[in-house]
């Protein structure tokens, strides 16, 4: 059997395909692609077990076949060819020629039999725990950037190695959190014909953050499988199976002190204080008056400390509390193109929510950290 394809559009294809494809595994079928030929149409899938990834283009043949070839091989390959026709020929000895004006390539291909199954999320319409959302893929992207940073990465707390999609009256509700730090963003503009929550694994938020761009995207969603379909690749992952704990019981409700502040000045000096914080403990400490804030910093093991001064609006009671710098900076980091923040306290011991001054509409952004020991 034999087809022709462009390069370009080759490589466009398996470039989408490849993030699925793991660099190390005990499985060496999983370092490959599996192509299915069928009805004119060529379709390539990758798979880690975790996620799956899968893209079509259509051919001129009229044969079916499934096998397997090396992913990185043949992506490497086409992407180093300028744009052409490459003439793909199936040979008898398990061997794919690829044929250019300009060269010819031999790679070897296996049968598909040891390729693990793909699951399909919609293979039956009819079923009752189907749901289905429709999401602007920026949208989508913007929701990930400013809240996968907060996901645990601790194996003893699965259910936080995600992100938590909330469908509720209000909206759809994206969540994360590692116990030192929590992100909750409600997009009210989104709106489903359901109440549900699913935890969508962070190497699947990774792999969409690089693919989302400006076209809307299918999201079907069972209680075992979510598939995001943008319009010519679908991703597909077993969601967490854990229960999401109870976000809304950590956020405090009493912090009555605020204090305002300039986004970048504040930034720029966190930045700094973190070149004076112990690499243990990473800790600055903030002491609050009424129009000042002063930040500073030690490291004890070698003798280094700094303090700046950065104004602020505050209406409370004085207080020192001290962060995790590099938690503050991550927060701070995602909250780069607001221009003021807020910064919502009660005491040196009580989590402090952060949120942009600015609202946006349709949009409620909140950021929490919890604070950590100051010595005395």
């Amino acid at each position: 059997m034999e087809f022709k394809v462009n390069s370009k559009e080759l490589e466009k294809l398996l470039s989408k395909i490849i993030p699925a494809v793991p660099t190390r595994t005990p499985m060496p079928i999983l370092e490959n692609f599996l192509f299915e030929i069928k009805d004119g149409q060529l379709t390539i899938y990758a798979t880690d077990l975790e996620i799956s990834l899968k893209s079509s283009l259509n051919i001129v043949t009229e044969d079916n076949i499934k096998i397997v070839v090396p992913a990185r091989l043949l992506s490497d390959i086409v992407k180093s060819l300028k744009e052409t026709t490459i003439h793909f020929k199936f040979m008898a000895n398990k061997k794919i020629n690829l044929v250019t004006d300009m060269g010819k390539y031999s790679i070897s291909y296996l049968d598909a039999d040891e390729f693990p199954e793909i699951p399909s999320v919609d293979a039956d319409k009819s079923a009752k725990d189907i749901n289905e959302v429709v999401i602007n893929g920026l949208e989508l992207r913007q929701a990930f950037e400013k809240s996968s940073f907060a996901m645990s990465k601790e194996e003893m707390r699965p259910a936080m190695m995600g992100t938590l999609f909330e469908f509720t009256d209000e909206g759809l509700r994206f969540v994360a959190t590692d116990g030192h730090r929590l992100v909750n963003l409600l997009k009210k503009n989104i709106k489903a014909a359901f109440n549900q929550q699913y935890v969508v694994p962070e190497r699947a938020v990774s792999v969409l953050l690089k693919i989302l761009d400006e076209k809307d995207v299918k999201i079907h969603l069972t209680k075992t499988y979510v598939s995001f379909k943008l319009n010519d690749i679908e991703l597909i992952t077993r969601l967490i199976a854990q229960k999401y704990p109870d976000y809304s019981s950590v956020i405090p409700l009493e912090n009555e002190f605020l204090m305002k502040l300039n986004t970048i000045d504040v930034h720029d000096s966190i930045k700094r204080m973190m070149l004076f914080s112990t690499s243990s403990t990473r800790r600055v400490k903030f002491s609050i008056k009424k129009d000042s804030l002063d930040i500073s910093a030690e490291d004890l093991d070698i003798g280094a400390s700094g303090e700046e001064k950065v104004v602020c609006e505050y209406a409370g009671d004085e207080i020192e509390i001290g962060f995790n710098s590099a938690y503050l900076n991550d927060i701070l980091n995602h909250l780069s193109g607001e221009e003021e923040v807020i910064f919502k306290l009660h005491s040196a011991t009580k989590a402090v929510i952060v949120e942009p001054v600015q609202k946006k509409e349709n949009q409620d952004l909140m950021m929490l950290l919890m604070p950590v020991r100051l010595n005395t």
